[in-house]
Order: C-alpha cells, then sequence, then structure tokens
C-alpha cells in the first residue's frame, strides 16, 4: 500500500481498490476514536472518477490528489486539506466542505450546488499558512511533525501544478464555470479566485471575500451578498438580478461598459451592422471599428460577423455568445476577454493577443461561404490564428478544425477536449501536455 509519507518530489500514488477501501475504513474508525482508525491519508493520490459519495472524511488530507469527475456528493469533508486538489467536472452537491483548505484548487465545472463552504480557504495556493479556523487552533490542530509534512506535502502539491516551478504568487483557486447554486460561500475567503462564468445564483455569500476575484460572466442573480467584499474584483458581465448591493465593498470594482456609454459612433456602427446582417446586406452598413476602444464592453450576444474589429482593444470584454463569423480581428487585443460559446468561425485572429482570454467551447472552425443572396456555395474559410498570443487562454472543448495556428503561442493554455483535426500547427507553441486531435 502507498505510504503516508510526505512526498519528496511531484509523486502521484495509486490506489486499487481494496487499498482504497482498507484507507477509507480506517478513517472512519478514526473518526468514531475506535481502535486500529487512522486519519485518512490520500495526498497526491490518483483517485480520478473515484466514488467518495455519502462518506464522512472530515479532516483527511487529500493535498494535491486528483478526483477530476469524481463523485463526492454528501460527502462530509470539514476541516479537510484540500489544498492544490483536482476536482475538475466532478460533483460536489450538498458536500460539507466547512473550513476547509482549497486553496490553488481546480474545480472548473465542478457541481457544488447547496454544498456548505462556510469559512472554506479559496484563496491562491502558497506555502503560506492557511486561513481557516481549523489550522491555528482547536483539538485538531496539527503538531509541529505534522505541520512539516503538510508544508511539504502542499510544496510537492504546488510543483506539480507549476509543472515543477513555485512561483511567488501561488496559484489562484480555479472555479471556472463551476455550479454553485445555493451554497453557503458565508465568511469564504475567495481573494483573487477565478469565478468566470459561474454560477453562483441564490448562493449565500455573506461576510465573503471576493476581492480581486475574477467573476466576469458569473451569474450571481438572487445570491445574499450582506458584507461581501468586491474590491478590485474583475466583475465585467457579471449578472447581479435580484441582488442588495447597499451592504457591499463594490466601489472599486471593475464593472462592464455597456454598449450606451461608448458614444454615439460605435452605438450607430453596431446597429447598423446588425441591419445589414439582417437584410443580407440591403439596409444599414458593415461595422467599421478598427483600433475602436472596446474595452470592458458588454457585447453579449452581438452579431458583429464580417465586421472589420482590426487592432480593435476588446481586452476584458464579455463577448459570451457573440456571433463573429468571418469577423477581422487581426492584431486586435482580446487579453481577458471572456468569449465563451461565441461563433468565431472562420474569424481573422492573426497575430491577435488572446492571453487568459476564456474561449471555451468557441466555435474557430471553417466558416461556410455563401454566395451574395445567402446560398451555400459549397466552400468553406478556415479561422486564422496565426501568430496569435494565446499563452494561458482557455480552450476547453472549443473546436479549432482546420484552423491556422502556425507561429501561434499556447503556452500554458488549456486545451483540454479541444478539436484540433486538420489544424495548422507549424512552429506552433503547445502547453506541455498534447492537445488532443478530434
Amino acid at each position: 500500500m502507498p505510504t503516508a509519507t510526505a512526498p519528496t518530489a511531484c509523486t502521484v500514488s495509486f490506489f486499487r481498490p481494496d487499498q482504497l477501501a482498507e484507507v477509507l475504513d480506517r478513517h472512519a474508525r478514526w473518526i468514531k476514536g475506535q481502535p486500529g482508525g487512522a486519519r485518512a491519508n490520500l495526498a497526491m493520490a490518483d483517485l480520478e472518477g473515484a466514488d467518495l459519495s455519502q462518506r464522512d472524511l472530515r479532516g483527511a488530507r487529500l493535498i494535491g490528489a486528483r478526483l477530476a469527475r469524481g463523485r463526492l456528493n454528501g460527502t462530509n469533508l470539514a476541516g479537510a486539506d484540500l489544498f492544490g486538489v483536482d476536482l475538475r467536472d466532478a460533483d460536489i452537491s450538498r458536500a460539507n466542505l466547512m473550513q476547509t483548505d482549497l486553496r490553488g484548487a481546480r474545480l472548473r465545472a465542478a457541481d457544488f450546488s447547496n454544498a456548505n463552504l462556510k469559512g472554506a480557504d479559496l484563496r491562491a495556493g502558497t506555502l503560506e499558512p492557511g486561513g481557516s479556523a481549523r489550522r491555528g487552533s482547536g483539538p485538531d490542530a496539527p503538531n509541529g511533525q505534522d505541520a512539516e509534512s503538510a508544508r511539504q506535502l502542499h510544496k510537492a502539491a504546488l510543483a506539480r501544478l507549476q509543472n515543477g516551478t513555485t512561483a511567488e504568487g501561488g496559484i489562484p483557486t480555479d472555479l471556472t464555470g463551476a455550479t454553485l447554486r445555493g451554497a453557503n460561500l458565508s465568511d469564504a475567503d475567495l481573494t483573487g479566485a477565478v469565478l468566470q462564468n459561474a454560477d453562483l445564483s441564490g448562493a449565500v455569500l455573506n461576510g465573503a471575500d471576493l476581492s480581486g476575484a475574477r467573476l466576469n460572466g458569473a451569474n450571481l442573480s438572487g445570491a445574499s451578498l450582506d458584507g461581501t467584499r468586491f474590491d478590485k474584483a474583475d466583475m465585467v458581465g457579471t449578472r447581479m438580478a435580484d441582488c442588495d448591493l447597499s451592504s457591499t465593498r463594490i466601489a472599486t470594482a471593475q464593472l462592464t461598459r455597456p454598449i450606451d456609454s461608448m458614444g454615439s459612433e460605435i452605438q450607430r456602427a453596431i446597429f447598423d451592422h446588425e441591419r445589414w446582417i439582417d437584410s443580407v446586406g440591403q439596409r444599414g452598413q458593415r461595422a467599421d471599428l478598427d483600433g475602436a476602444d472596446l474595452s470592458r464592453a458588454d457585447l453579449r450576444n452581438v452579431n458583429l460577423s464580417a465586421a472589420s474589429l482590426r487592432g480593435a482593444n476588446l481586452s476584458a470584454a464579455a463577448l459570451t455568445g457573440a456571433r463573429l463569423m468571418m469577423t477581422d480581428l487581426s492584431g486586435a487585443n482580446l487579453e481577458g476577454a471572456n468569449l465563451m460559446g461565441a461563433d468565431l468561425s472562420g474569424a481573422n485572429l492573426s497575430y491577435a493577443v488572446l492571453t487568459n482570454a476564456d474561449l471555451t467551447r468557441v466555435r474557430l472552425g471553417p466558416a461556410a461561404i455563401k454566395d451574395p443572396s445567402g446560398r451555400p456555395t459549397g466552400r468553406s474559410w478556415a479561422a486564422n490564428l496565426m501568430g496569435a498570443d494565446m499563452r494561458g487562454a482557455l480552450l476547453v472543448g472549443t473546436c479549432l478544425v482546420q484552423a491556422n495556428l502556425s507561429d501561434a503561442n499556447l503556452d500554458s493554455a488549456d486545451l483540454d477536449g479541444a478539436d484540433l483535426a486538420g489544424a495548422k500547427l507549424q512552429r506552433a507553441m503547445l502547453p506541455g501536455r498534447p492537445p488532443r486531435r478530434g
């Protein structure tokens, strides 16, 4: 059986079903104070897809464990050490995560519906002491030896998350696209967390600290926000219907620029362009927004297909669901833009800046070419991303079929599930893990 000692490198432990069952049984006895019990140490364990639902794992060590697509619904993880854990696409609904250490965790697209995260520590993963109450005092506070063991495990988890390096800023906790409907996050520390496109509708965030958090595209409709802090948070495109903001700290947050605040020329260009699209060129006119400042603009679901936006500033813009087929975005700045679910089929993004942009489930495949009357010609036009800077971009489930990615920089990009069938990748800088190719 894998040992419970702290690893000295980025090691991963593998458990057979019978070994995992024994660890869980001994932990259950430890919880009850029975003979033969021992706290579960599943640090750095590969448990992807494991079913741990309804288990009592209070105080367990799951530092750096891989639990992607796992089942933890209804599991009691109060006080557990989940530093740097991988819970992407996992079902954690109705789980108890009170006072857990979730710093640097990968929680993208996880389901936390109606989970209890009161007092949880969701800050960036660093080697600084944890912030939850359990780590400072109480009967289960770690002694010197246990504290050093935990520190070494945290170091190993950080090294694995950062491919062997440990940057000073740490790893932000990633809740991109996570479902947190009705979850209790009161008094949770979400400083600097990434909550882009997360569903927090009806969640309880009373007293929570979201300073510096990235909430663009998140849904906070109906959330309870008594005493919530949003200091310097990125809230471009955040939905906050039926929210009482009277006792929040939101004055310094970065908010969306609505279209009607951008000047009459830009408003008219977008309006006339949509008329031009709807009338197949009979009314209105094609938008020419080359070099326009559309930073932080709320352009969700806009139709700017075939528009010219060469060199435009669309940094941190909200473009979820936008239609940008055959649009010329060459040299445009889309740093940190939220393009989730947008259609950029056949678009020209050559030498565009897309660092840290969210291109989850974006269509960047070929666009069908139509004749002047709108009928298909049987020909298509591939998307052009030649020389694009896509470092740190999210391309999860993105269609890049036949796309030209020559000379593009995809270092640290997430290509999980991306379709690169027929894509041109000459001289492209790809992330360390090779992408799937359709």
